[in-house]
């Protein structure tokens, strides 16, 4: 058991029948509702209990939704059954994993900041490398103000987003939106109150 997949799954399991990040999917996705094309292949990353991988299957998308927690992705097939969608969901350690070359038309990564710089950059590689030409990456996550909030995301400064960071880690991307701002945040029982976020929407030429 990797570092990653006890500590995702002491917490999943913590929080009992309940999910951690609620069942909606998280408001950034839903706000870009507007990008997404029924029948087109969608990859979430670090997906959790099921909540964005879910969504996305129910507005018509093939999605793939790859989490390390086994006990997550239990919950997250729970939620599929429940409403009545399919999601090929994968027990993986991204680090680890093998990422596929231009499989999928969006990319989806939701507070993915489990990672120090050096796991995060091969993540980010793999990330764009398994967009198709003319897909998207939809990226959320936390700013380092985030530090003074406490209320969701990591301890460490090294593991949070700035605009800086993305525009070098996608820099083969065309960034179509990149913004950071403040909004409250009310997702299951592990993300309450005030937050520090920022967002990333980006195209794969071609």
């Amino acid at each position: 058991m990797s570092q990653h997949e006890k500590f995702w799954s002491e917490r999943f399991s913590a929080a009992g029948e309940d999910y951690l990040f609620g069942t909606a999917p998280t408001r950034f996705l839903a706000l870009h509702e507007f990008l997404l094309g029924a029948g087109s292949t969608a990859l979430s990353v670090a997906d959790g209990e099921g909540r964005n991988s879910v969504w996305l299957a129910e507005q018509g998308l093939q999605v793939t939704a790859v989490e390390v927690s086994p006990v997550a992705v239990d919950k997250a097939r729970r939620l599929a059954a429940g409403r009545g969608v399919l999601v090929d969901f994968q027990v993986a350690d991204l680090l680890a994993w093998v990422w596929p070359e231009a499989a999928y038309d969006l990319v989806l990564a939701v507070f993915i900041q489990f990672a120090n710089p050096a796991e995060q950059e091969r993540i980010f590689a793999g990330m764009a490398q398994a967009l198709k030409p003319g897909g998207r990456l939809l990226l959320h996550g936390y700013t380092p103000k985030q530090l003074e909030y406490r209320t969701g995301g990591p301890s460490a400064v090294e593991n949070l987003y700035t605009p800086e960071l993305l525009r070098q880690a996608f820099a083969g991307l065309e960034i179509e939106e990149l913004r950071e701002y403040e909004a409250e945040l009310y997702e299951g029982l592990a993300h309450r109150g005030r937050s520090a976020l920022i967002d990333l929407v980006a195209r794969k030429p071609g």
